[in-house]
């Protein structure tokens, strides 16, 4: 069958403990469609697989190493030969290398042993391998040695050699929030409004949100607003480019008060129109927006409401 000649190919190898897995972890971050230890008699069948017409043009990772079934690296790299040859395929090889030294104490740490040497020292199974893989490593396009490399260090390489068009944003999620109905659970980032005048001691703010103008205009005219939110705002925009920078795939900023209703939903909406006119996508979302106004998960009003109310509310 001939190859599909829009789809780019890569097959990622390596020594064991080199960092194959975090590697196929970013590609797959980054939209690639990953096949991980895949035997190596499947490779004509997944290259010449029908593809779904959303995955068209969706560029293709194959993880393949020593415990790969019918591994030979030899055979591997005439394989590719003849699918270049063939034309209408981009086939490249990234080989993952690290010194032998590093490797040792990595399989040391973590107790695993090394595929090769199942019932000697990781040494003997890291030389033997380093041999078995050496017409790989002459071989491969990409060569990347992660013996001083950190895991966060291989995902900032392989985001900087392989993403589309530079690095990719992370998924930005705004959200609002009651601390009287629980943390969320995934948030990144959190804010705590409730030093703010709450709108629910105002009787006729109380069953509006802060999706209203009024209980914007009410939130915004306490004195300690337009600083601290301003403070908060200049934060974010300092820490979402570093974010970007260290590859994270997600970054939820959430923004709470008592009920979630009235102040963490105004500033959550604010915050958001500031990051999108940075050029930012935030998605924004309000978890306890449609919940039920009670006195008592708000405490006592503050004494200025008592007496404007003539009781406790």
């Amino acid at each position: 069958m001939n190859p599909r000649p829009e789809q780019r190919l890569m097959l990622v190898t390596g020594l064991s403990g080199a960092g194959k897995s975090t590697a196929l972890n970013v590609l797959e971050d980054l939209g690639w469609e990953v096949v991980d230890n895949l035997p190596l008699a499947l490779l004509d069948a997944l290259i010449g697989a029908p593809v779904k017409p959303g995955d068209a043009g969706r560029p293709v990772a194959v993880g393949i190493d020593s415990r790969s079934r019918g591994f030979k690296p030899a055979l591997l790299v005439r394989r590719i030969k003849e699918l270049r040859e063939a034309g209408g395929r981009d086939i490249q090889t990234l080989f993952l290398d690290c010194a032998g030294t590093e490797l040792e104490r990595r399989f040391s740490e973590t107790r695993r042993r090394h595929p090769l040497a199942e019932d000697r020292p990781a040494a003997d199974g890291i030389a033997r391998e380093r041999e078995m893989m050496e017409p790989l490593r002459r071989w491969a396009e990409h060569v990347i040695d992660t013996t001083n490399y950190s895991s966060n260090d291989l995902q900032q390489e392989m985001r900087q050699r392989f993403a589309e068009g530079g690095d990719t944003a992370p998924v930005l999620t705004v959200l609002s929030f009651g601390f009287a109905r629980g943390l969320p659970r995934n948030a990144d980032l959190v804010f705590d409004m409730r030093y703010l005048r709450n709108p629910h001691w105002d009787k006729a703010l109380r069953p509006r949100t802060g999706l209203d103008d009024a209980v914007a205009a009410y939130v915004a005219a306490d004195p300690a607003y337009e600083a601290t939110v301003g403070q908060i705002e200049a934060l974010l925009l300092a820490l979402l480019p570093r974010y970007r920078a260290e590859g994270k795939s997600y970054v939820t900023i959430a923004f709470g008060c008592t009920g979630g209703r009235h102040r963490s939903v105004h500033v959550a909406e604010r915050v958001a129109k500031t990051l999108r006119s940075a050029g930012h996508a935030p998605t924004v979302s309000h978890r306890n927006l449609d919940s039920s106004p009670q006195d008592g998960l708000e405490g006592s009003p503050p004494p200025t409401s008592r007496a404007a109310n003539g009781r406790q509310e």
